[in-house]
């Protein structure tokens, strides 16, 4: 019969799809997670996963036992929430945030130390990636996005809506009296081929034909702008951290986009990731409009 320490072998390897991206996680070397998973077909009977070149994809029976696991690794969490609620009135364990580069580097810092002053047990983990972070293969606890998913077993609420402006820097600002000002000059943005949600491609909205200086992190791009003088879209709650960049044209041009907080849909009965997202969601909001007041 297999244990709950088999199963979580089983799901961590069904969620990574490779024995190699599994084993940092569960803190083994990759031969032990192939051992692990031999055992628990021998137990069963039956192959659990078909492998290939491309990694581990689960099989018939495989994705049965998954869906079960996942049931009951839910539940198992829950308990465990139940737990460290009883134990303590502050929030502990560890949380993992998945977020876009922008938020991950210019607001979640700041708010999440705010929640763990508040939360010393706390421990909270940022995932910066530049794509949509999986919550079905438990890569985060819950992740902010610029774009509601439509699809999975997920919960989604709007945090709150920010701002983006043309920016140059600040010595170049008052050359910039229009938008055919800025055709000839180079544009900094994201690598087109790279941009993972539509709400992250302002090209149109800048009406340049192509990008001279890309990069899919925001951060570097801002970076660029400092260095090279180029012309970009940056987001409002970033210029405080530039303050060789000055925003133009305001009024020809400005844009609007939305951060959504996505969880899994069994997580609304828990109460500590629940009471985590509520900080998250009010720390993000204030921490947006701060900086955005701030911005040149």
């Amino acid at each position: 019969m297999a244990n709950w320490d088999d199963m979580r072998v089983f799901l961590a390897v069904a969620r990574a799809e490779s024995l190699t991206a599994a084993a940092p996680l569960l803190r083994m070397d990759p031969a032990t997670v192939g051992r692990r998973i031999s055992r628990l077909e021998d137990q069963f009977g039956s192959a659990l996963f078909i492998k290939s070149p491309k990694g581990y994809a689960l099989t018939d029976l495989g994705a049965r036992i998954r869906a079960r696991a996942s049931d009951a690794e839910e539940s198992l969490t829950l308990a465990m929430d139940e737990g460290k609620g009883a134990a303590a009135s502050g929030l502990s364990g560890q949380i993992r945030i998945g977020a876009p580069d922008g938020c991950a580097n210019f607001l979640l810092p700041q708010v999440c130390a705010a929640i763990r002053r508040d939360n010393p047990e706390l421990e909270v983990q940022i995932l910066a990636l530049p794509r949509v972070v999986n919550l079905s293969k438990r890569e985060a606890d819950m992740a902010i996005t610029v774009s509601p998913p439509d699809a999975g077993r997920l919960t989604v609420q709007k945090i709150t809506d920010y701002h983006l402006h043309l920016a140059v820097p600040v010595a170049e600002a008052p050359e910039i009296r229009s938008l055919s000002d800025i055709r000839d000059r180079p544009i900094v943005g994201y690598i087109p081929d790279m941009i993972f949600d539509k709400e992250l491609d302002y090209l149109g909205a800048v009406g340049a034909r192509g990008v001279q200086m890309a990069s899919n992190s925001v951060a570097v791009q801002l970076m660029m702008m400092r260095v090279h003088g180029g012309v970009g879209i940056a987001h409002d709650f970033a210029l405080p951290f530039a303050p060789e960049l000055r925003k133009v044209l305001t009024q020809e041009l400005s844009l609007t986009r939305s951060f959504y907080l996505v969880r899994h849909a069994s997580d609304r009965r828990s109460d500590r990731l629940t009471r985590f997202a509520a900080a998250l969601g009010a720390g993000l909001r204030a921490e947006v409009a701060r900086l955005e007041s701030l911005a040149a």
